[in-house]
Formats: structure tokens, sequence, C-alpha cells
């Protein structure tokens, strides 16, 4: 009953600072002279924390059960683990950040993913994820890609230097997409195999 309730504390923190941060985004975004609010759709960053938001509450709330929710918990946790790395990888720095767009970045590039990926590896939940799970939740990417690629094409807006279409060539961005899939393939795989040594038995 204690873990239980740690868990769903847990992940309703998780999930005000995720909605806050999206929330001081969208303003940020509707503030700026050449904002669009309908790019932010665009982000992976915004995707994956809106998945965050979506499963972190449904935990919170006691509700976190079925097929569909286990695959959008993976996705959460692999897309918000991508959104991290490749944020301090690749993305740190393009932009020199102040106020309210600093606040923002912070919380959805480095407070949202610590706490949702510390509050999977301590306090779960657990003993949901299979194979099967696995391969659903590359949907996700797949459909990013569907979805972010060809509008790019048409508006000339792509949300990240390594998916810029027009700048790098469609080889370039494909080759950049396959090993960001992988990755994001073994991230997956990783949290399954860890979920299944921690599963109670």
């Amino acid at each position: 009953m204690r873990s239980e309730k740690l868990t769903r504390a847990w992940f309703a923190v998780t999930a005000v600072v995720a909605l806050t941060g999206l929330v001081t985004q969208v303003v940020v975004t509707a503030s700026a002279p050449d904002g669009r609010v309908a790019n932010l759709l665009c982000y992976f960053t915004i995707d994956s924390n809106l998945l965050v938001i979506a499963t972190s509450a449904l935990v919170a709330v006691g509700a976190a059960r079925g097929t569909v929710f286990t695959v959008l918990w993976l996705d959460a946790l692999a897309g918000i683990i991508v959104t991290g790395i490749v944020y301090q990888v690749a993305l740190a720095g393009l932009h020199d950040l102040h106020g309210l767009a600093f606040f923002a970045d912070t919380l959805l590039h480095k407070a949202t993913p610590i706490l949702f990926v510390l509050g999977w590896l301590l306090v779960g939940p657990r003993g949901a994820l299979t194979w099967r799970t696995v391969w659903w939740s590359l949907a996700y990417p797949l459909t990013w890609l569907a979805f972010t690629l060809p509008r790019g094409a048409l508006t000339g807006f792509y949300p990240y230097p390594f998916v810029d279409a027009d700048a790098l060539g469609y080889g370039p961005v494909a080759l950049n997409c396959v090993f960001i899939g992988l990755f994001f393939t073994a991230l997956t795989t990783g949290a399954f195999l860890y979920d299944r040594r921690l599963a109670p038995a």
C-alpha cells in the first residue's frame, strides 16, 4: 500500500512538472513574433512530454492498466529518454534562452526526463511489459516521422537540424532517423528486460 501511494504521488508530481513546462512553452511560442503553436506538435520533445503527462496522470489516479496504456507508457519512457539525451548531445546551446523560455526548456528537457525515468526505476509500475509491447511501441517514432517529414516538405519547417531534409537532403536525414530509431528500439528492449527482471514473481 505504501509503495502504491509513493508511486501515485511521484507520478502526480511528474505530470504537474511536465504540464507546467508544456503550458509555459505554449505561452512562449504564442508570444513570439513568428511563433506558431501548431509547430510545437512537430517536436519529439513536446510529443514525448504529452505522453509523460497522460501516462503519469493515469498512474497517479490508479487507472494504469490495459494494453494501450502499457504501449503508451513504454513510448513515454523511451521517448523522454531520447528527448533528454539527444537534447544534451545535439541541441543544447543552439539557442540562447532566457526567462520563461529557459524555464520551459529546463522542465521539458531536464526535469521531466529525470523525474519520469527515476520514478520508473525506483517505484514502477512493474510487470506489464511484453515483447509485443516493445514492437507496438515502435509505432510512435514511425508516426512522428510520417507526420514531421511530409509536413516539413510542405511548409519548410523542420523541428530539428538533423531532420531538415531541405538543408541535408533525404539521404542523411534517413540515416539520422535510422540511428535514432535503433536507439529507441534499444531503449524499449532494455526497459522490457529490466522490468522483467524486477517484476514480482
